[in-house]
């Protein structure tokens, strides 16, 4: 059965040790402050997570640890689809099922990897579908690496048709595209959910059923009640859109370790290195912990008027 998935879904970051290995007590505690912050489902094993460096056992071995985590608290989907190859894609999607996520979610620039065109994106899809397990709730992810590849409204469609699908990470970053797709997979599945934190509110306003951007790593619970409890305070709403899509305009700055700089400061975890960003972010990023401690500051803003009601 096709199990829902949408919301507020944080993508994950992945804490490594000095030493170079995840730091799995690390991914626990951030679990944790997840689901505290009102998480509805989290995505592991994405381009957050430094899917793309990590490797197939990392990836096998990290999806399978959230799942436990999260301990069927909230839904767990996972990627890790990185390869180019169709018989490698095949054996890493088939590894991270057999996990036992509540969801496994393809990227669309696997699929045609090599830019064909035509028809082998549905190609390389159906080719796909018929060897993967056929109860696995499947969702999509335009992933912006190694290029962001946008379905087209046809592939949409026949993905929203077929029944194996749940989700749609929607990455056009344009507020018309959202509302099109919106309209397009009514009365089917599919939910396509935001992750552009720019557009969020007007996104959701629109029929898009959560937010999935990179600042869920930062304050989900903002999201969630922009989702969720917006219409109870609609200028309070409009005033907290802008702060949102004002912090989030910090993610060329070193991201993702620059969510991992903030979970430091959390005390969610100690070490802030990363695999994709291999350089020092407070040294090239002049006044960053100044910035940072002004998205703190606007955060706890929030969080105080939103609780007085």
């Amino acid at each position: 059965m096709l199990k829902k998935i949408e919301g507020i879904i944080p993508v994950m970051i992945t804490p490594f040790t000095e030493s170079g290995m995840i730091d799995y007590p690390g991914v626990a505690r951030l679990v944790e402050w997840y689901i505290a912050n009102g998480s509805d489902a989290l995505f592991a094993v994405c381009q957050s997570s430094e899917m793309q460096f990590l490797s197939l056992e990392e990836r096998v071995e990290l999806a399978a640890f959230v799942k436990m985590a999260a301990a069927g608290r909230v839904p767990v989907i996972a990627s890790g689809h990185v390869s180019e190859s169709l018989e490698d894609q095949l054996a890493e999607l088939s590894a991270i099922a057999a996990t036992g996520v509540d969801g496994m979610v393809l990227v669309t620039n696997r699929l045609d990897a090599k830019k064909e065109g035509g028809t082998k994106f549905l190609d390389d899809l159906n080719w796909l579908l018929e060897r993967l397990p056929k109860d696995l709730t499947l969702g999509l992810y335009e992933c912006p690496a190694p290029y962001r590849r946008l379905l087209s409204d046809d592939e949409l469609l026949f993905c929203a048709r077929s029944g194996r699908f749940a989700i749609l990470k929607d990455v056009s970053c344009d507020l018309e595209t959202v509302k099109r797709r919106v309209a397009l997979t009514k009365d089917t599945p599919l939910a396509i959910v935001n992750a552009n934190a720019a557009i969020a509110y007007d996104a959701m306003k629109a029929g898009s059923r959560g937010f999935t951007g990179v600042f869920t790593n930062f304050h989900p619970d903002l999201y969630k009640w922009m989702l969720t409890k917006s219409a109870s305070n609609p200028a309070l709403a409009d005033e907290l859109s802008v702060y949102l899509a004002l912090s989030a305009m910090a993610e060329p700055m070193g991201y993702p370790k620059l969510a991992k700089l903030y979970h430091q400061r959390l005390g969610t975890f100690a070490c802030t290195d990363s695999r994709v960003i291999n350089f020092d972010i407070q040294e090239r990023f002049w006044a960053l912990d100044a910035l940072m401690d002004k998205i703190v500051e606007g955060t706890d803003h929030f969080r105080r008027r939103i609780a007085a009601g």
